[in-house]
This record gives C-alpha cells, sequence and structure tokens, in this order.
C-alpha cells in the first residue's frame, strides 16, 4: 500500500512539535538517569556485600546491564517508528519506563528477599534500557527531520538540551530531597521517592505528546521499511555511527556520570556539595548545546566531531587528576566545565551527524541501533569499569582506554560521507 505524503509543518507546528518531543524527552532521561545519581544512596539496600565500593560497583554493574537492552529497544522501536510513524513509537516507549521507575521504587530489600533483591533491580533496569534504547533513535531522527538544512545542528542539539536536562533535573530533585531528609532517610527511603515521581511524570509527559505531528514532509514506499534487510544495504553509514557511539558514549557517562562519582570517592568533598556542584554544571551543559549546534552549522558537524576527539584525547585524564587535588568548590566546578565544553562539540551534532546518513525508511532503526549497540558495550559500562580499574590498584589505565577511543572517533570522523542522506 503507498503512503499518503503528509504536508510540510508550519513553523508554529514544528515548535509544538519540538517541544512536545523534548519534553519526553526530557522525563525519559530523568528517569533513567535518577538510578545513576541516587546508586550511591541505595547500593547497601541490593548489595550483600559491606564494601561500599562493591556495592557501588554491583549497582552500576546493573546500571550497565540496562544499557545491553537498548539494541533491543531500538530495533523494535526504530522499526515501530519507520513503519508507523516517529509519534506513536515515542508514545509506547515513554508507558514502558514509567513501568519500570515504579518497579525500582516498590522493590524490596535484601533483608526482605536476600541476593534475589539485585535480581528485581535488575529485571525492571532493563525494562528502563528497552525504553530509553528506543527513545535516542526516534527522537534524533524526528528533531533532524523537522529542522531545514543549515539548522540542522542547531534543531538537533535540543535531543542534548532535554537528555542533559534530564539529569540536572534528577541531580536537582535529589538537591531538593536533601533539603528536607538527612542522609539517613535518603539511603533508608528517599530516593524511592524519586522513582515514583520519575513514573508520575513520564506518565504526564503522555498528553503533551498526543499534540505532536509526524515529522517527514514525504513518506515513500518501500515494501522494507524499518527492516534489518533494509539496513543491510546500508552498513557502511551504520558501521561509521558504531565507531563515532563507541567513544562519543564512553566520553559522555565518563563525564556527565562517572566524574560525580569520582569527586566523592575522592574524599575532599562531601556528597551534598559535589551534587550541589554538579546541579551548577549541568545547567551550564544544557544551555550551551544549542550554541554549540549553531556553532557546527557554521563550521561544519564534521570539524565539531574532529575537534572533540582532539580535545578529548589530550584533555579528560589530566583533568581528572586535576580533581584528585582540588578541595576548592570553584576550582572543582572550573574543571568539570572544561569537561563539559570538551563533550559540547560531540553532544550538540551527534543525533544529526548519524541520522543524516540514513534514508529515511530505515532512519529511526539505522540511527537508534547504530547507537545502542556501542552505548550498551562503552557507555553504559564506563562507571563500572571506571569502579572496577580503581578497585584493582589502576584507576589511571581507565583514562588510557578513554584516550583510545578518542583516536578511534577522531580516525572515523575523517570516513564521513560529504553526500547526506537528509537534505
Amino acid at each position: 500500500m503507498q503512503d499518503k505524503p503528509t504536508l510540510p509543518l508550519t513553523k508554529a507546528q514544528k515548535i509544538r512539535s519540538i517541544i512536545a518531543a523534548s519534553s519526553g524527552n526530557l522525563v525519559e532521561w530523568f528517569d533513567f538517569y535518577i538510578y545513576a545519581f541516587t546508586a550511591i544512596y541505595f547500593a547497601h539496600t541490593f548489595s550483600t556485600s559491606d564494601n561500599p565500593i562493591v556495592q557501588q560497583i554491583n549497582a552500576f554493574g546493573v546500571f550497565a546491564a540496562g544499557f545491553f537492552m537498548r539494541p533491543i529497544g531500538s530495533l523494535v522501536f526504530g522499526s515501530l517508528a519507520d513503519k508507523v510513524g516517529r509519534k506513536k513509537s515515542m508514545v509506547f516507549s515513554v508507558i514502558l519506563m514509567a513501568l519500570g521507575s515504579f518497579i525500582i521504587a516498590a522493590l524490596p530489600s535484601k533483608d526482605i528477599v536476600g541476593d534475589f533483591a539485585i535480581v528485581l533491580l535488575l529485571i525492571a533496569r532493563l525494562i528502563q534500557g528497552l525504553s530509553v534504547g528506543g527513545e535516542y533513535g526516534i527522537a534524533a531522527t524526528y528533531l533532524s527531520e523537522l529542522a531545514s538544512e543549515g539548522k540542522r545542528g542547531f534543531y538537533s542539539s535540543f535531543q542534548y538540551v532535554t537528555l542533559i536536562g534530564g539529569q540536572l533535573l534528577a541531580v536537582a530533585s535529589i538537591s531538593i530531597i536533601l533539603l528536607i531528609l538527612n542522609e539517613e532517610q535518603m539511603k533508608d527511603f528517599g530516593w524511592r521517592i524519586l522513582f515514583v515521581v520519575g513514573g508520575l511524570l513520564a506518565l504526564g509527559s503522555l498528553f503533551v505528546r498526543k499534540i505532536m505531528n509526524e515529522s517527514a514532509t514525504e513518506l515513500h514506499k518501500h515494501e522494507d521499511r524499518g527492516t534489518l534487510k533494509a539496513l543491510f544495504t546500508s552498513w557502511k553509514p551504520f558501521l561509521i555511527v558504531v565507531g563515532i557511539t563507541c567513544g562519543g558514549s564512553l566520553a559522555f557517562y565518563t563525564i556527565t556520570t562517572y566524574t560525580k562519582t569520582f569527586i566523592v570517592n575522592v574524599g575532599l568533598i562531601d556528597k551534598t556539595l559535589a551534587n550541589n556542584i554538579y546541579l551548577i554544571a549541568l545547567f551550564v551543559l544544557m544551555l550551551i548545546q544549542p550554541l554549540f549546534g549553531l556553532l557546527g552549522d557554521k563550521i561544519g558537524h564534521k570539524t565539531s566531531l574532529l575537534i572533540f576527539s582532539a580535545l578529548g584525547f589530550i584533555g579528560i585524564y589530566p583533568v581528572f587528576m586535576a580533581l584528585k587535588t582540588a578541595d576548592n568548590i570553584w576550582v572543582i566546578l572550573a574543571l568539570v566545565l572544561v569537561l563539559f565544553v570538551i563533550l559540547s562539540f560531540y553532544t550538540s551534532v551527534a543525533g544529526i551527524i548519524k541520522a543524516k546518513l540514513f534514508p529515511e525508511h530505515i532512519r529511526a532503526l539505522g540511527t537508534g541501533l547504530g547507537y545502542a549497540i556501542p552505548n550498551a558495550i562503552f557507555g553504559g559500562s564506563a562507571p563500572f569499569v571506571a569502579l572496577s580499574f580503581k578497585e584493582a590498584g589502576n584507576e589511571n589505565g581507565f583514562f588510557i582506554y578513554v584516550a583510545v577511543l578518542m583516536i578511534v572517533v577522531f580516525l572515523i570522523s575523517f570516513l564521513l560521507p560529504k553526500k547526506a542522506e537528509l537534505n
């Protein structure tokens, strides 16, 4: 059956659709990141070890496991988005995220069910991983298709505005809770409140997403749209996306997730102060995404990626070493912001770089799956791998690992084709 072409969206419809898509994206990532930022409070609830570092390793091991559901989520929801539309697929993914959050909020502790507690936590986290695995590719595709040529970096940067906004909201929520509860109460039950809030926000975003319009201006006839068979014909761009995402995801989760754990474990400042520093830094990171998106439109998205990988190679390790001895909050904030500036050369253009490599009928699937596989391997495992290096007494080995992946991104960036499928 021939797909019916849709009329081009008006400017008002585009703005409304961006707001609707972004709000749902923000909520999904809030739910996802609440886990990462509250793990230091609930790790003891599910791990039977008495060693705090081992408890964190167990909790972040589950965090990493959730990422391995992302490829499946990208396959399911990306295929659905290419077959029946971006909007419907986004709605289904946010329902699944709400379910995962409510389950985590209600999980019994190890004192009640023993070792089975960590298994239940894993199941709930896998559900969330399935949900967010579909969200990334669809959001990147949707926002890139709404934009006109010359503004795609700016438009697509809003994916990371809301992705980072989800992190910011997660950190802010923890700060608010800690104004009401003390640390012991936070460890006892406070963290559960945040997952309940996340689930409610996810359900609320369903109403907002109803006002979205489909993004594609014209849908062509493809009998195999949204299938792995169709994706196989674009195997070269798929591998490019995989290669870029290996280093990009590792850098993203190292900088935005592990850095906070690193600062706390150094022991020069307490958890609450570290949380507040990150609150400020994430707010700055969120605000600068559109600026770096505009910069990417000016200098070229490929150039932005080359700058990111070069700065990541020479800058990430020395900044972390400086954080080891920093005990002044303003010095710590400045060092974290340096990392965030490096990262912004990637995050502001990551979505559009990947989406524009694929034709419309496999764009959501190709973008999402090409992101999800390396993200599961290199991104979600970043805190777990870093803590494992630390526990083994070779913490610096992790930063060598990061530097090697930056070289990979730099080399693969040269393979980006001049002609884009998305025009």
